[in-house]
């Protein structure tokens, strides 16, 4: 049974979804990231960089239990653990890898900086608005181009490149994209978005989630609560 400290977001979302897919029995803790659960001392000692996801497994390696924190470190950990979405191909494996690093580098903190300027930030600024908006538009077109010659972002099979960058999509309209201009890409969503594990994983505490309208979840998130010394 996969310990699961997690909470409704894409990158959440990530690893509920890769333990849908693989059929990998696990128990979820939320931690709501908008009443301060990610700077308690007992979910720091499994993810000292107070973010979500992290996981424990009670069977790790030689049988021992292993904690891990980022999304993308433990789909390669689940991937390698089931032998699921991950090429044994040592060429399509890379292929596979560089697009999880254009994630975890470009696609989750660009478009996560386009939806604080576009609907959080306190004040509308407008250069800054306009720079994540771009950027957002940019790296849709750049996985239009590749879905325009590759069934999958990483080649013919379905891969955790694609369930990593699956969640951060959902939130389309909130940065700023029309689907009309990446059809490409547009086809591929619909089609990842139909499959039964990806539903179930997207579900998993989105009952818990609620709307950033109040000030404490506002300071929990982007005040100066999380840059304190701990």
């Amino acid at each position: 049974m996969i310990e699961v400290y997690s909470w409704a977001t894409p990158n959440g979302h990530k690893v509920h979804i890769m333990l849908e897919e693989c059929g990998m029995p696990y128990r979820v803790t939320p931690i709501d990231i908008g009443a301060g659960d990610q700077f308690k001392a007992e979910f720091l000692a499994i993810s000292p960089n107070n973010k979500i996801p992290a996981i424990v497994d009670p069977a790790g390696p030689q049988g021992k239990p292993m904690s891990l924190f980022e999304s993308g470190a433990i789909l390669i950990y689940l991937a390698a653990k089931t032998g699921r979405f991950m090429p044994e191909d040592i060429a399509q494996r890379y292929d596979v890898l560089q697009w999880l690093m254009f994630q975890m580098g470009g696609v989750g903190p660009m478009l996560g900086q386009a939806h604080h300027f576009r609907i959080y930030a306190p004040e509308k600024i407008e250069y800054a608005i306009n720079r994540y908006t771009n950027e957002a538009r940019r790296l849709y077109t750049v996985m239009d181009k590749r879905l325009a010659r590759s069934k999958y972002i990483a080649g013919a099979d379905y891969t955790i490149a694609d369930i990593a960058i699956f969640p951060w999509l959902r939130s389309w309209k909130n940065q700023g994209i029309d689907w009309a201009d990446y059809p490409h890409l547009k086809g591929w969503f619909d089609e990842i978005a139909a499959r039964p594990a990806v539903q179930r994983g997207v579900d998993v505490l989105a009952d818990r989630r609620k709307p950033l309208v109040d000030d404490t979840s506002r300071e929990m998130l982007f005040g100066k609560t999380q840059y304190q010394r701990r």
